[in-house]
């Protein structure tokens, strides 16, 4: 019998989607799942809605449920993390604050300086969590959902021998995006894919064995519909000659090419990222609606007479099959540092590379190197999240503003000066959050 502890379990529906999935393997399925928050009111309401999904399957399983971190994790063999550090009235300033100074972030959850300030808060309790694994379960799988994807696994990797990988669905969802476009099963693509979080690219991506890119070459100049649906992405594919794994609306701030003026806004990214300018203000309305309407969502979906228990494609459900459960092998693109993977990547840096997972655990691929045009803009990003790494761990303000001076999108619109001024209005508002940083108390 096994035990799976989820940290930061009210987060509804992903939590209740992967448990389904973990419990439809047979080695799991009579596995004990540990949710654990510190909102007592999603708890009670998580823990509904496992125990529903185990009743619908007539799984073996149990279900524990607490607010206490050290209670969950002990013995567990695997945890999985989708903590958030900080409400609304924090993170809004990752966004609004560059955007007065003229830096158009929309998401912010992933690098940049919005992705960087979110590194600054949470790293310090991802430390947390990892002091009390070590302490409760130091032989479990952890496996983080949280972002940003690189800089919290490159924290914590630097600070633990827990073994810990981090997962993002860009990969295998763009990899049937693209499958779509082409008119390919998905079990008839095979692919390489290699890079850093939320800028990996395809390195091939073939179909029964033969290249697909002239098929999605062909698919993206010919059909327009195709090209709108995601015009960043398709762009960079044109002009770079690979095709990266995150959506348009991330990628279009994590370089310097299409938000660094109104009318490259307007011409790439209003229409084909999901995230314009306006969408921003938008996702604050409904992130504060749904704070306030997700018990009666959730009180729908436990009042269905019938749920769908069949088996997804959340990636974390097929590594603890292959880590703590019957062993199957499981191939997964992960975040794990660069010691030998990516050659030219910084040593050291997080990347996304194959894992493949096992009873012997968790085992990176080499890749070998990027291609020159895709190391240029890869090194930029990597080499950042080094230094605001380097920052969150040290407390050095510094190499925080340094970080974020080399950030495509920011260096493109802001003199140095302007950063100094964006970045300590930065600072000021999360103090709060930010105890490894003396110089603010």
């Amino acid at each position: 019998m096994k035990k799976i502890a989820f940290i930061g379990a009210g987060s509804f529906e992903f939590t209740r989607t992967l448990v389904r999935d973990i419990l439809t393997f047979p080695a799991l399925a009579d596995s004990t799942i540990a949710l654990m928050d510190i909102d007592q009111n999603r708890l009670e309401v998580i823990k509904k809605a496992i125990e529903k999904i185990i009743r619908a399957g007539n799984y073996p399983a149990k279900v524990i449920a607490t607010t206490n971190r050290a209670e969950a994790l002990d013995g567990a063999d695997g945890v999985v993390c989708t903590i958030l550090a900080g409400d609304v009235n924090v993170w809004r300033y990752d966004i609004e604050i560059p955007k007065q100074y003229g830096v158009d972030i929309n998401v912010g959850d992933t690098r940049g300086p919005a992705g960087i300030f979110r590194a600054l808060r949470t790293i310090p309790v991802m430390l947390e969590i990892l002091r009390d694994i070590e302490k409760y379960c130091p032989d479990a799988i952890f496996l983080n959902y949280t972002n940003p994807m690189a800089m919290l696994c490159r924290a914590m990797q630097e600070n633990t021998k827990v073994a810990v990988t981090g997962l993002c669905h860009s990969v295998q969802g763009t990899a049937a995006m693209l499958a779509k476009w082409i008119g390919a099963p998905m079990d008839e693509i095979t692919y390489l894919c290699a890079g850093i979080n939320h800028q990996a690219f395809y390195l091939d991506y073939k179909w029964n064995g033969k290249d697909a890119y002239p098929l999605i070459k062909e698919a993206i100049t010919t059909r327009p519909e195709i090209y709108n649906e995601e015009i960043v992405r398709n762009e960079m594919y044109l002009h770079l000659d690979y095709y990266v794994t995150e959506s348009s609306g991330h990628n279009s701030e994590y370089n310097a090419w299409f938000r660094k003026r109104p009318d490259l806004i307007e011409k790439y990214c209003i229409h084909g990222t999901g995230w314009n300018p306006g969408e921003y203000a938008y996702i604050l309305k409904e992130y504060i609606r749904r704070e306030k309407s997700w018990q009666g969502e959730i009180d729908a979906w436990l009042n269905q007479e019938n749920i769908d228990i069949a088996r997804g494609h959340e990636y974390a459900a097929y590594i603890f099959n292959a880590t703590i459960g019957d062993g199957t092998l499981f191939e997964f693109n992960g975040n794990i540092r660069n010691f030998g993977l990516i050659d030219n990547l910084p040593e050291g840096c997080c990347v996304e590379v194959p894992v493949l997972a096992s009873k012997r655990g968790l085992n990176p691929m080499h890749v070998g190197k990027l291609p020159d045009q895709l190391a240029v803009l890869v090194n930029t990003s990597a080499r950042c999240e080094e230094l605001a790494v380097e920052g969150a761990l040290e407390g050095d303000a510094r190499k925080v503003f340094h970080a974020i001076c080399f950030d495509p999108l920011t260096s493109a619109v802001l003199s140095l000066a302007e950063i100094k001024q964006m970045v300590d209005e930065m600072f000021q508002k999360n103090k709060d959050w930010l105890p490894q940083f003396k110089h603010l108390n």
